[in-house]
């Protein structure tokens, strides 16, 4: 058997004429040149990459040594060839800047968490404990529901901590919320028509159409989403009722208003007596900062709601994991909807996230992001009641952002103020269902989670320069 050779790889592009050494030297050249092996990069012994070019030794020394005579290269005894430090890639050309304002500097968009707050020697801790124990099969194809050892704390966590009734049977694991829509509509789990709140993320709405899913916009008042509008809200197009309902009711996304006992039960009521189903998209419900943690829907009926959670607010968006918790009659569905090669979520994030889970780490790591959040809210209250007293945040009891009502026809004025100052939100307006009977509203959805600590008071001082006056009452 012929010896393997060590090394790294490289991959060059050689002229298929003339010398080989000119041929490897043009190559390694024009890589340099190119930045595709930028300065300090180590490049491979002598054999290694002859035994890859399929050249001679000498071939390749010779390649590097004119490189190291030009002062592309570097060679010193024990640290190998390398290029060089002061070798700089050709410049690449900077995108031209949006037109109308400046490029973001002060972050206050919705959903994003507190980046810098990641735990990450904690996670790495629990990735090396995880693969350490994890069995065999674990590395195995995995199976589209997810791993036993996450579903199984997942289904505990839940109970524990958000009233879900749930078997880990009942569980699939998934890639995050928008991830279970596309497979429960997208795979033909469930159909329309969706009746919806008349606020939402655009994105999701997208994805329903997509799937060919019409949505059904309800009313919302101080009490929530008006459920009690289910059974009397036909479809205008096909007068077909809906079939569906997709709630955020710990915290109405983004208007921030809790759904009203009463309003809960209503909708649990009309999809037994409908044979329907109730989404419960439960995106923040581990942060609430004013009032008692309120119980997720799912536990007033587990065979009529469809339960989904992800670690996007509570860890970090670049995880992709998430679940749905999911009547026993619709879990063949799903998994048949995921398919045998659908793009599953990594093994190893599983693992850790159940390790993470067990060891109470990810508890501790909530509580000690809710205390944070709670403390960026009261600056964002505080700021506010100073500078802009005639503006009130509401939506403030549980999240990751505020509204901030504005007086009609100044959303957009104001909009257009902060792309100029650099400051990144997003206008109320532009979650509102196109559909929506609701008068429409205009207002600032102020994300306060995402600033690092140096930066947020910068942002709010920057948010209070662009916000409308005070209205002049004449006196």
């Amino acid at each position: 058997m012929p010896r393997e050779e060590s090394g790294a790889d490289l991959h060059l592009d050689l002229s298929p004429t003339g010398p080989r050494r000119a041929a490897v030297a043009a190559a390694l050249r024009e890589a340099v040149r190119s930045g595709r092996l930028a300065p300090g990069t180590r490049l491979p012994p002598y054999r290694s990459l002859a035994a890859d070019l399929g050249v001679a030794r000498n071939t390749v020394a010779d390649a590097y040594a004119e490189l190291v005579a030009e002062g592309r290269l570097t060679a010193r005894q024990g640290s190998g060839t390398r290029v060089a430090d002061r070798v700089r890639a050709r410049p690449q050309r900077v995108p031209a800047k949006p037109k109308g304002g400046k490029a973001p500097v002060h972050n206050l968009a919705q959903g994003q968490p507190d980046a810098t707050s990641f735990p990450r020697a904690a996670w790495t801790a629990a990735v090396r404990r995880a693969v350490t124990a994890a069995p065999h099969d674990a590395f195995a194809p995995p199976h589209p529901q997810g791993r036993p050892e996450l579903r199984r704390a997942l289904a505990e966590y839940l109970a524990r901590t958000r009233g879900v009734a749930a078997d880990p049977d009942q569980i699939v694991v998934c890639a995050g919320f928008a991830h279970g829509l596309r497979l429960l509509f997208g795979g033909g789990v469930l159909r329309g028509p969706l009746a919806v709140e008349p606020y939402s993320l655009p994105f999701h709405r997208g994805i329903l159409a997509d799937a060919g899913v019409r949505t059904i916009p309800l009313g919302l008042d101080e009490h929530g989403v008006r459920t009690d509008q289910l059974a009397s809200h036909p479809d205008t197009t096909t007068r077909r009722g809906a079939r569906a309902v997709l709630l955020t009711p710990a915290h109405q996304f983004p208007t921030g208003a809790t759904l009203d006992p009463a309003r809960r039960a209503a909708a649990v009521d009309w999809a037994r007596l409908r044979g329907g189903v109730v989404l419960e998209d439960d995106y923040d419900g581990e942060f609430r900062y004013d009032r008692e943690p309120v119980g997720a829907v799912q536990g007033l009926d587990p065979g009529h709601v469809v339960y989904l959670g992800s670690v996007s607010k509570s860890l970090s968006p670049a995880i992709r994991l998430g679940w749905m918790v999911i009547p026993s009659h619709l879990v063949d569905a799903v998994l048949a909807a995921k398919g045998l090669r659908e793009a599953w979520t990594g093994v190893t994030d599983q693992l850790a996230l159940a390790e993470f889970i067990d060891s109470g780490r990810y508890d501790r790591h909530v509580r000690r992001m809710r205390q944070r959040y709670r403390d960026r809210r009261n600056l964002l209250a505080a700021v506010l009641a100073e500078r802009a007293p005639h503006i009130e945040p509401a939506g403030i009891a549980a999240g990751l952002h505020a509204v901030l009502r504005l007086p009609p026809g100044t959303e957009a004025p104001t909009l257009a103020a902060a792309s100029r100052a650099g400051l990144a939100l997003d206008g109320l307006t532009g979650f509102r269902h196109p559909d929506s009977v609701e008068p429409q509203q205009d207002g600032l959805v102020i994300g306060y989670a995402a600033p690092p600590d140096h930066r947020y008071r910068p942002a709010l001082d920057a948010l209070c320069a662009v916000l409308p006056p005070a209205p002049d009452t004449g006196a």
